[in-house]
């Protein structure tokens, strides 16, 4: 058997209405406007609601109605759509262009089970400073063949050998960004075991790691955790040891 996901710790981190976040150095919570995300796409942070992850039914429920109230609000009737940048159209479909094009390599299908297997072996919940290097090295091996991809047809109907691409490109990336800020984070907190940092360290990491992945060299920042209930009708929780 191979262990699959069970759930996702993270995503395109976003408020209480679902607007996406993209902090700055002087707005930690500065949003992107006009930008939405809810289910498993989108991290909400909010303990209870999606259990500071990605969880798709609460997720959509609680957060789609939200984001539904929140368009109504900020949507003018009759207001334009600003215009797109056109450089982020080129770059899309240069990627797409060159991934359907790619000969000379492996196919997705053999290149995948390498990822995965560095991936399982190496990025697990319990980890190890040493193994966690190790990993990012042979991650870091494998970006030439799984950059390399071999798409067998390039035509635009029905080509699951250019799906099972894009798939493996779009993984690949998702890879790169776990592999580092699980390298980052020295300590021990829910999914992330580092045996080398067994405690919760409050003082220096009780905050949310917002990572970019430009050209496979990983960037983070990072954004306070908001611990005070928007209600008086509930008291906040302080963080606390996972126990159980």
């Amino acid at each position: 058997m191979i262990p699959t996901v069970y759930y996702v710790m993270g995503g395109i981190p976003t408020t209480i209405n679902a607007e996406v976040v993209r902090p700055t150095k002087d707005v930690p919570d500065a949003i992107v406007p006009g930008l939405m995300a809810i289910g498993e796409a989108a991290c909400v942070s909010v303990h209870g609601a999606n259990r500071l992850g990605t969880n798709s039914l609460l997720d959509l429920i609680v957060f789609g109605r939200a984001a539904a109230l929140r368009a109504a609000e900020i949507v003018k009737p009759g207001s334009r759509v600003p215009e797109a940048n056109g450089h982020s159209e080129e770059r899309a479909m240069e990627r797409f262009d060159r991934i359907r094009h790619s000969k000379g390599g492996n196919k997705a299908g053999e290149g995948r089970p390498m990822m995965q297997e560095t991936m399982q072996s190496s990025f697990a919940v319990f980890r190890r400073t040493d193994t966690l290097q190790e990993g990012l090295k042979k991650l870091e091996a494998l970006r030439e063949p799984l950059e390399r991809v071999t798409v067998d047809d390039p035509s635009l109907m029905w080509n699951v050998s250019l799906v099972s691409a894009l798939e493996l490109a779009n993984l690949a990336e998702q890879a790169v960004v776990i592999a580092h800020s699980a390298c980052n984070r020295t300590e021990s907190r829910g999914a992330h075991v580092n045996e080398d940092y067994p405690k919760r360290d409050d003082e220096n990491w009780l905050k949310h790691t917002c990572a970019w992945n430009e050209d496979w060299n990983v960037r983070f920042a990072y954004r306070p955790v908001h611990l005070h209930a928007l209600s008086n009708e509930a008291p906040s929780f302080p963080p606390a040891e996972r126990t159980h």
